[in-house]
């Protein structure tokens, strides 16, 4: 975790400091600075070089008034994070799954041309380039000085774990707090990096601690503790993710500027899609805006409705990671949405009835909401042989000793 290290807790106490007792311009210019010491310490050259390539790409299209400038802009960030992040999954799990005869060798002369790992935060970048290049093509106004642009690129609060940004809430933002910072914003702030790191690191760090010690034992414990094991789980995810968006957003306030929340009790959803409208909230409404709805939404008939969330979902679940798990996981939670949003209709009196159970007795709905959130940890979490055996583990009272 970058936000525990000793380099970043003595660098951004210093920064703080000179933050607050700086006029508001010299502010601008420190933060600037501080965001790009702070990537270029995580990420190195290699990381860096990609993100500046990318960036000023974004910048020059983003300006153009021809819509097929921003188009290219948003195939190139697309094909960016295709090439860092998928391009061994793609040679090694696809074609090579296929028997390409060239898989071998395309996948031997990546491992010459790309870095270990892909570029610090590319995710994060190519989704936030890709909303100002999307909102820009439909005739948004553009990031007028350069400098804004780089504070929305580089805002090192965000840049690892998010909240994925919107440029036109973060930069009025930006303004303001970077010209008026109040002692209010600071201690608010400051409250909520401290409940952020008492999720991560004294709930989600020893939680992580029981499950690393467990898994290698699932078989073998009793069937109340391996239902134990997926509380835990799905707790430890909970405090990690939050936690860690606690941190961004408070360290954020702290300098009087606002991230957008990213967690709303998502254990408390009543059906899959409150869920993801309390969970990871900037990455769900991205999703929404810049996949399902330029998909068709729910404008284009029920069983395009229920294509466009899955595929949606698949794609959420890309982003995660390049492997099947992550694949799997999206595709259970686009089918999870899909029988969320359509079983009173197609169920006939039987989605009625349930529905109807559901209303009277939320607490029904939000148990049967947490179990399917849980099993779906499983996929995420571990690779489909292990979750599928783990699952099935969970309904048997076997063990093996």
């Amino acid at each position: 975790m970058i936000f525990s290290t000793y380099w970043f807790l003595t660098a951004l106490s210093i920064f703080l400091i000179c933050y607050a007792v700086s006029e508001p311009k010299l502010r601008v210019i420190l933060l600037l600075a501080f965001c790009i010491i702070f990537h270029t310490h995580f990420a190195g050259s290699a990381g860096v070089m990609p993100i500046i390539g990318l960036g000023a790409a974004t910048y020059f299209l983003a300006r153009s008034q021809d819509k097929r400038a921003q188009t290219l802009g948003i195939v190139v960030c697309c094909l960016a994070l295709i090439f860092y992040k998928y391009s061994h999954f793609i040679c090694r799990d696809l074609l090579g799954a296929i028997g390409t005869a060239q898989a071998k060798q395309l996948d031997a002369w990546l491992d010459n041309i790309l870095p270990a790992t892909a570029p610090l935060a590319i995710s994060f970048f190519v989704f936030e380039f890709v909303h100002y290049l999307w909102e820009r093509r439909h005739g948004k106004p553009i990031i007028e000085k350069p400098l804004d642009f780089v504070h929305f690129a580089l805002f090192f609060p965000s840049l690892v774990a998010g909240p994925i940004k919107r440029y036109e809430q973060f930069l009025p933002s930006l303004t303001a707090g970077t010209r008026n910072t109040s002692a209010l914003d600071f201690s608010q702030g400051l409250a909520q990096v401290a409940a952020g790191f008492f999720k991560k690191i004294v709930l989600a760090d020893n939680l992580t601690l029981y499950i690393n010690a467990v898994t290698p034992e699932f078989s073998a414990i009793t069937q109340p503790e391996r239902w134990i094991f997926l509380l835990a789980l799905s707790l430890r995810i909970y405090f990690d993710f939050s936690g860690y968006s606690d941190i961004a957003i408070g360290i954020a306030r702290m300098m009087g500027i606002d991230l957008p929340m990213n967690f709303n009790w998502p254990y408390t959803a009543r059906n899959i899609q409150e869920f993801w409208h309390r969970w990871h909230i900037s990455l769900s409404s991205w999703v929404r805006d810049y996949i399902y709805i330029p998909l068709g939404g729910s404008r284009r008939g029920a069983l395009r409705t229920i294509w466009n969330g899955i595929f949606a979902f698949a794609l959420c679940g890309m982003w995660h990671g390049a492997a099947w798990n992550f694949l799997c996981w999206g595709l259970y939670h686009g089918f999870g949405l899909a029988v969320a949003t359509n079983y009173r209709d197609s169920l006939g009196k039987i989605g009625t009835t349930i529905g109807w159970m559901f209303d009277r007795i939320p607490f029904a709905a939000r148990a049967t909401t947490f179990g399917y959130v849980s099993f779906g940890w499983l996929l995420f979490f571990y690779p489909l042989a292990q979750a599928f055996q783990m699952c099935k583990l969970l309904f048997s009272g076997a063990t093996v000793q």
